[in-house]
């Protein structure tokens, strides 16, 4: 019985964003031009195509950043309820940073994080 929520919860949020993205398109004004079609970057008109390459480089670099971030949003909750884990979540956290820390000497010996 419990597992009927499940498929119910997953209906009403589709339904939910569904009827917002619906209503959105219902209700807000349009009124589209030539002008509002065009490109914009930063209030300058775009020079040359507006796709260009970027350096990889930037984009493994705010991956890693996203990465450590989040990954150190997951240590609050745990500092809250160290005591209550006890050893075993002690000796859990540590494998958790164990794994992080692998993770920038990885990512420290391939040179990502060397801003170019």
């Amino acid at each position: 019985m419990s597992y009927l929520y499940i498929p119910l919860f997953a209906l009403a949020g589709a339904l939910l964003v569904g009827g917002g993205v619906l209503a959105s398109h219902l209700l807000a004004p349009s009124s589209p031009s030539q002008t509002k079609g065009l490109p914009y970057e930063c209030g300058e008109e775009t020079i040359g195509s507006a796709w260009m390459q970027f350096n990889v480089g930037y984009y493994l670099f705010a991956l890693v950043f996203l990465i450590f971030e989040v990954e150190a949003a997951f240590l609050f909750p745990t500092a809250v309820v160290i005591k209550q884990a006890g050893v075993i979540g002690l000796v859990e956290v540590g494998i958790f940073l164990l794994v992080l820390v692998l993770g920038l000497v990885f990512a420290w010996k391939k040179k990502i994080l060397e801003w170019v």
